[in-house]
This record gives C-alpha cells, sequence and structure tokens, in this order.
C-alpha cells in the first residue's frame, strides 16, 4: 500500500512534491534522450528572460514569487550553460542586467516543439473530473503507473514535431558540404593544412575512387554532417576522418550517430582495423571516441597531420 495515500488529506503537500519531482525526472529523461543540454527547473527563469528581453534578478523574483538566493542558483546555472549574458545596469551598478545568449536564443528555438508536446502531454494526464484535489492527485498518479509521463511526450514529440533524420551514401551534388563542414571545423578549432585542402577539395580522387566512403547526415533536406571511411592499405585498415557537423547542429549527438555508422558498417564491410586521429585539446570528442571503443595507441613520427598528438584504434585493431 502506498504510505503516502493512506494519510489522507493532511499529506497532500508531500504528494504534490513527490509528483513534481516524478514528473521533473521524467522531464529530464526526455531532454537528455533528444540530446539537449537543459535542466527542467530552470524553464520558468529563462522563459521569463525570453519574455522580458531585459530582466534583472529581482524582476525575476517578482514574476515568480522566488527567493533571491534560489533565483541567484539558477542564474549561475543558465550563465554555466552560456544561455544567457549578464552586462551592468546603466543606472544601479548592484544590478545585472539578463539577457539571453545566442546559445539560449538558439535553444529556445530548437526545443520549443518539445515544450508543445510537454505542455500537451500535462494537459492529457490532467484531464481528470474529480470532486477533490487529492482524488485529482490519486488518478494521475494511477496514469504515470498505465504509462510513463516520459514515454508519453516522446511518443507526442515523435508523431508532431521530431525532424527526419537519416545518414546517406556520397553523392557528387552533395561534395560541397563535405568540404564546407570540414572547413568551417578546421578553422574553428585548428587551421586548414595543406593536405585537409587537398583531400577536401577532391574528395572522389583521394577517397571514394581508391575504395572509400562518405556519409552525410540529412536532417529533412538539409545536409548538417559528415564523415568519411579513408583506405590505408590493402590490409582493410581504414581512417575514420573528416567527421564535422554544422555549428547550429552541434550538441544534439550527431557526431555520435556517426561514429556509430562508421563502426558498424565497418563491421559489415568485415574491415581489417579502423583508426583516427586527433587531438587531446579535444576532451569531449576524445570522451566520446573512448566510449565507442577506440584506444590509444603510439602516435607514429610521420603522422598525416601536423595537428595531431592522438591516434586511436577500435576496439584494440580488432573489427
Amino acid at each position: 500500500m502506498d504510505a503516502l495515500q493512506g494519510i489522507g488529506e493532511i499529506g497532500i503537500g508531500s504528494r504534490l512534491k513527490r509528483l513534481s519531482e516524478y514528473m521533473m525526472k521524467d522531464t529530464q529523461l526526455v531532454y537528455d534522450k533528444l540530446g539537449f543540454d537543459f535542466d527542467p527547473y530552470l524553464f520558468p527563469t529563462i522563459k521569463v528572460i525570453h519574455n522580458k528581453r531585459e530582466v534583472t534578478n529581482t524582476e525575476i523574483n517578482q514574476s515568480l514569487k522566488t527567493s533571491q538566493p534560489a533565483t541567484s542558483q539558477v542564474i549561475q546555472k543558465l550563465d554555466k550553460k552560456g544561455l544567457i549574458l549578464l552586462k551592468e545596469h546603466p543606472i544601479d551598478k548592484r544590478k545585472k542586467l539578463i539577457t539571453l545568449s545566442e546559445k539560449g536564443i538558439q535553444l529556445i528555438q530548437d526545443i520549443k516543439p518539445l515544450w508543445k508536446s510537454i505542455e500537451h502531454t500535462i494537459k492529457e494526464f490532467t484531464r481528470i473530473s474529480s470532486d477533490s484535489l487529492i482524488e485529482h492527485i490519486n488518478t494521475l498518479e494511477k496514469k504515470f503507473t498505465e504509462k510513463s509521463f516520459s514515454d508519453a511526450i516522446m511518443e507526442h514529440y515523435t508523431l508532431n514535431h521530431k525532424k527526419q533524420l537519416e545518414i546517406i551514401d556520397f553523392s557528387k551534388e552533395h561534395a560541397i558540404h563535405f568540404y564546407n563542414l570540414n572547413i568551417e571545423w578546421l578553422q574553428t578549432f585548428f587551421y586548414v593544412e595543406p593536405y585537409d585542402e587537398e583531400v577536401l577539395s577532391k574528395p572522389e580522387k583521394y577517397i571514394i575512387d581508391k575504395g572509400g566512403y562518405i556519409f552525410f547526415v540529412k536532417l529533412n533536406e538539409e545536409i548538417v554532417g559528415t564523415v568519411a571511411l579513408m583506405p590505408l592499405d590493402e590490409k582493410g585498415t581504414f581512417e575514420l576522418t573528416k567527421m564535422a557537423v554544422s555549428p547550429e547542429h552541434r550538441g544534439h549527438k550527431i557526431g555520435q550517430q556517426l561514429i556509430t555508422k562508421c563502426i558498424d558498417f565497418a563491421k559489415e564491410q568485415e574491415f581489417g582495423e579502423l583508426l583516427l586521429y586527433s587531438n587531446t585539446k579535444l576532451e569531449n570528442a576524445i570522451y566520446i571516441y573512448r566510449k565507442y571503443g577506440f584506444v590509444e595507441v603510439p602516435l607514429e613520427e610521420n603522422s598525416p597531420y601536423k595537428r595531431s598528438d592522438i591516434k586511436m584504434i577500435y576496439n584494440g585493431g580488432k573489427i
């Protein structure tokens, strides 16, 4: 028996708290599954900032009826995620003006369809006829045992808002995307080496015609990512290389989907080895490579890339 249900109306505060914690936890599961770096409890504050465009801590407190410490904690979290900008108030130097950063604006644009699904799901679950709040809560909790809140959100989102993502093979019409995506990535994180320029501008000559493969990520009708498998010898050794995702689509696990595609393809084609070159300053990328089974091996002196300071092989060299 549920002890809280047995307490009756006197336990309504605890019942509401438990219900809130459950819905927050399941909402977080959905954010994580869809690759959104966001927390449910940040929602009210970021909505106020979005609606008012420029706001102070005090105005947020007054709008949400929250305490100053609670608001400050949320602001710090939003700032740490790079979703807001803080600047001095032109009149009162003790105050800060808070606005959304470009990253914050983009997040809201990307996440709005999911918020619509969450709102729809809450309306569906709470459409209950009852004579008291306790009875309403009892029915709502029973619904959550029949179908989880997170499953219901994902079901609606998938049917109504989910963008169609697919990984497609190389075609000449997409060669320009292979070049542009990689050049942008190199210029953002490193620099373009002569070897890069040569290979990227002639992918058929250096990759396809030599028995290699190039894949693209197509999101609806837009090419947003790419990766290549370049043959290195006659023993079936391939390099996972030239992986890039457009700036506005980073952070949505598209790179991880490309890695999975390459590993699965290598197994299907029975490659001899699958290796890659990278740089240790790309800590997140190195972490993901290790997560998917790549292990570090000694880097040869004549590495094809000057920027590389780490070489990794999938599964210790066994496909």
